[in-house]
């Protein structure tokens, strides 16, 4: 059966399922998708073992005791939509539409994605809270579009081969993917001799496999960098000083938008001349730990070897200061004048415009409020508070509502991905707050511990339906059913489809279909019809093909047009041109966003005095062994890369760790015990974990345990550590700005 993953991985990867009498016997890589084919990583291969495990969730369940402590008592389906319902309708009926959330969460983004699914009905009943971004690039989505007009600042991967030179800033693609055929470009870039550059505090396996130079960066000082690299190239004459005439404002006094003080411009920022700090290498060197010479000779290797592509990973953007690093990145591109061109690229938020795809409609809410993806357990707390000027809500000036229902569908944000795992878990446990949770998914997740009602959900494996690409790539994939679903499980659109009945809206929702095939089959022919240009096929031919590739694809280039003619084709900013200094950026008078790009230290960055206490960086990455929290019960996948706490050799001789030692790591919010591997691909003064690592306290506690925040954990789950500390801007996840200790376990 071919068939493709459905979660929200880079990969987005084909498979085909070998099945017999109902069973899967393996799983291999690929069903002749794509040129080149669209292939499966490890993960991907490794999906047998992964949903086809006797720890499946198997019936809908309602809680019984205090929630978090997993007790649940069995009932049916029908008595789960019953219940659902009631109390939707109950706490609509009591708080309005405002109270009420379809949390975000990825592990199902296919076109019967059932966040949609339920947000549709949700709308057809009033509405609900909304939220914006993602918590993989909410920064660099909010921060995008005050330099260019829009968050679509990304070449397609196929422009790749006409670069001269590629630098990997936080981008580890060997890892995370980024697109399934953009790991073979890159391979092809190497071999031709393209030079790779990659900057990261990791040595990563993208570091080791392609790179001609690693450059070791503190985390969070991507900002300082970027201008030392741009006060470099300034001061060498080697900016595109043409492009940014026509293109941008800001740069310089004499190319200012309407409003903001001359002296705000960026050139007299980088030379100091207001604040008498230069921003040199030798200033940088100080704050990245980069040498300065190494400052000066990349930027001016990226100055002259136009084309040249600064394509930045979304690791440096989840930073306490991520939208400044967003900024300073974009400004390195316009200096340089490689926005618009084949080869170049305008870094940002590095979203495309590739072929439409389809999705499963919401219909429009009539509760216009919306909060950042990464506020929703402050709006749990006092919600009625939140504002526009404070919390950066959309839609509304205030909210009317705390948060008192929540619909969590194939997600671990709950508790595992969200920041400070314990204040989160003592949120979630008082259920006279968020009064009502429901949770689908395939085992009893961290997140899933804390429900009130608990659905058993099928996998991919068990069910219909269609897959487009993670943001890059020129196909469709079809994910067709290999086996009936397990157990008791069910596939969420029947729960919600019982709860529209409950609530009268579903013939609208279900558009007149009868079941969840039907449902899928007229939702790809109405998007083929609507897109007849791309050659689709029919519906049966589609999914027995296993997708389909569209022919000739175009390459985006970013901006292409509005940087050959801006007059008439005028960026959406409100000027029309990029806009390096930001008048609206300048008017909200936020001290951390200045009208300007720039390094401004964040909160535990390097330069916090925090640092007396907890000397050690702590940075979160992304796993070759897991995608987010996903494959974590897989024990075969432990061997890939196994859970331990990177840190340099020079900060483990310092505390007598050897590599393999158990340790203690912590701060004021948890505390981890772990092994630790000593290593030299990390830079001294930084640690690391993977993120996504299932959340598993120690039974036992005792003083010891207990005095950071809540007892130990025991798995390696990097949000007990993280802090909730909104991003200036965008509100935004800053879970890569963390100061711990390290201790040697002698118990």
């Amino acid at each position: 059966d071919k068939t493709s993953g459905r979660n929200h991985c880079g990969g987005k990867g084909a498979v085909t399922a070998a099945v017999s009498d109902g069973c899967i016997l393996d799983i291999s890589t690929g069903c002749g998708i794509g040129d080149p084919e669209i292939r499966s990583c490890v993960r991907g291969r490794s999906y047998r073992k992964t949903y086809m495990d006797p720890r499946r969730l198997r019936y809908p369940m309602a809680r019984r005791g205090k929630r978090g402590q997993g007790l649940f008592r069995r009932i049916s389906w029908s008595e789960a939509a019953e219940l659902a319902s009631a109390e939707l309708k109950r706490l609509s009926d009591k708080y309005g539409p405002g109270c009420r959330m379809v949390i975000y969460g990825t592990g199902i983004t296919g076109l019967m994605r059932p966040g949609k699914m339920v947000q549709r009905m949700l709308n057809l009943c009033g509405g609900s809270l909304g939220y914006y971004g993602t918590y993989s690039s909410i920064n660099a989505e909010e921060a995008t579009p005050y330099i260019y007009g829009d968050d679509k600042s990304g070449n397609s991967n196929e422009d790749l081969y006409n670069t001269n030179y590629l630098i990997l800033w936080g981008h580890n693609p060997v890892t995370t993917i980024m697109g399934s055929q953009r790991r073979k470009i890159l391979v092809d870039l190497k071999a031709r001799g393209t030079k790779i550059v990659v900057i990261d505090p990791r040595r990563s396996d993208s570091a080791i496999a392609l790179a001609d130079e690693w450059i070791g960066i503190e985390p969070s000082t991507d900002g300082a960098l970027a201008d030392a690299m741009a006060y470099t190239i300034s001061s060498e004459g080697l900016q595109d000083q043409r492009f940014m005439d026509h293109c941008c404002l800001g740069f310089d006094a004499e190319h200012m938008p309407e409003g903001v003080p001359a002296w705000l411009n960026y050139h007299d920022y980088l030379f100091g001349v207001h604040d008498g700090i230069a921003k040199t290498p030798e200033w940088a060197e100080k704050i990245t730990g980069i040498p300065a010479e190494t400052i000066r000779r990349i930027a001016i290797e990226y100055a002259t070897a136009k084309p040249a592509c600064l394509l930045p990973g979304l690791g440096n953007q989840r930073t306490g200061n991520g939208e400044q690093t967003t900024r300073g990145l974009a400004a390195l591109c316009c200096l340089t004048g490689n926005v618009g061109i084949p080869g170049g690229g305008a870094a940002g938020a590095n979203m495309v415009i590739e072929e439409p795809r389809p999705a499963f409609p919401t219909g429009q809410s009539d509760y216009k409020g919306a909060i950042s993806c990464f506020l929703w357990t402050q709006a749990i707390r006092e919600g009625h508070l939140m504002t526009r000027s404070r919390d950066h809500i959309k839609g509304m000036e205030q909210l009317d509502s705390d948060l008192k229902f929540i619909f969590n569908f194939a997600g671990n944000t709950l508790v595992n991905q969200h920041s400070d795992i314990n204040d989160t878990i003592n949120t979630l446990a008082d259920d006279t707050k968020c009064e009502f949770i429901v949770t689908s998914d395939v085992f009893m997740t961290p997140s899933a511990r804390y429900s009130d009602l608990l659905l058993p959900g099928s996998s991919f494996l068990e069910e219909d339906d269609i897959n487009s690409p993670w943001i890059y790539g020129h196909y469709l994939l079809a994910g067709n059913r290999a086996i009936s679903p397990v157990f008791g499980c069910r596939s969420e659109y029947g729960f919600i489809a019982d709860m529209a009945r409950h609530m009268g809206v579903f013939e609208d929702w279900s558009q007149g279909c009868p079941d969840r095939s039907a449902h899928l089959r007229m939702l790809y022919e109405k998007f083929t019809e609507e897109n007849s240009g791309l050659g689709l096929p029919d519906f049966d031919t589609f999914m027995e093909n296993g997708g389909h590739t569209y022919e000739a694809p175009k390459t985006y280039i970013a901006y292409k047009e509005q940087t050959a003619d801006p007059e008439q084709h005028p960026f959406n900013t409100p000027s029309g041109k990029i806009e390096i200094v930001s008048q609206r950026l300048w008017s909200m008078h936020i001290p951390e966003i200045p009208a300007h790009p720039g390094y401004v230290p964040c909160r535990e960055g390097p330069a916090d005095p925090l640092r007396e206490k907890y000397p050690l960086q702590l940075i979160g990455y992304h796993t070759k062994r897991r995608c987010h929290s996903i494959h974590d019960n897989n024990p075969l996948l432990e061997e890939t890369d196994p859970q331990q706490l990177w840190i340099n050799p020079a900060d483990a001789a310092k505390r007598g760790i050897a590599d393999g030692d158990t340790v203690r790591v912590y701060n004021e919010r948890g505390s981890i015990r772990i092994k630790a591997w000593v290593t030299d691909r990390i830079i001294p003064g930084v640690t690391a974990l993977s993120q996504g690592a299932w959340y598993t306290p120690e039974k036992k506690t005792d003083s010891r345990s207990c005095q950071h925040g809540g007892p130990e954990e025991i798995r390696g789950s990097i949000n007990v550590l993280t802090g909730f500390f909104p991003t200036p801007l965008a509100k935004g996840n800053p879970q890569h700005s963390n100061l711990v200790e390290v201790t040697k376990c002698v118990d």
